[in-house]
């Protein structure tokens, strides 16, 4: 989904990273998980792990947020960066710790029946149920 490579980072720096390509558009996720990590919901992107390059990890910490699933953050300012399945070979990446430009796009919302109940879905994008079934 590009031809270059781009860059992100946490708020203090303590985490910089490499995307070579992206295997998926931008994904509003409002599971209770994402909105609990972000205090929103999560807008992520995804990468094969093969084309996620760390530049910097000095304060890359890793929390097991299930028994399938972990999530990446930075321990010194703690901004959520990463989430991927254990043993997994793709990393999501929250789209918002990107360096513009990023050429990608949101393209749906899943887990739709977790949202919080202060926000609206106006965006006229797609919207999925916990089981995958589009409302």
């Amino acid at each position: 989904m590009t031809d270059r490579h781009v860059t992100g980072s946490c708020l203090c720096g303590g985490v910089e990273y490499s995307v070579a390509e992206f295997i998926r558009p931008v994904v509003g996720c409002h599971c209770n998980q994402c909105r609990k990590t972000s205090g929103h919901f999560v807008a992520a992107t995804k990468a094969q792990n093969r084309d996620l390059a760390m530049i910097r990890d000095d304060t890359l910490t890793w929390f097991r947020s299930s028994d399938a699933a972990e999530r990446g953050f930075c321990s010194r300012c703690g901004s959520n960066l990463f989430w991927r399945q254990v043993d997994g070979d793709t990393t999501s990446i929250m789209a918002g710790t990107l360096d513009a430009p990023t050429g990608l796009e949101l393209a749906f919302h899943i887990f739709k029946g977790s949202a919080g109940d202060y926000y609206e879905f106006n965006d006229g994008l797609p919207a999925y149920d916990e089981g995958g079934e589009r409302l």
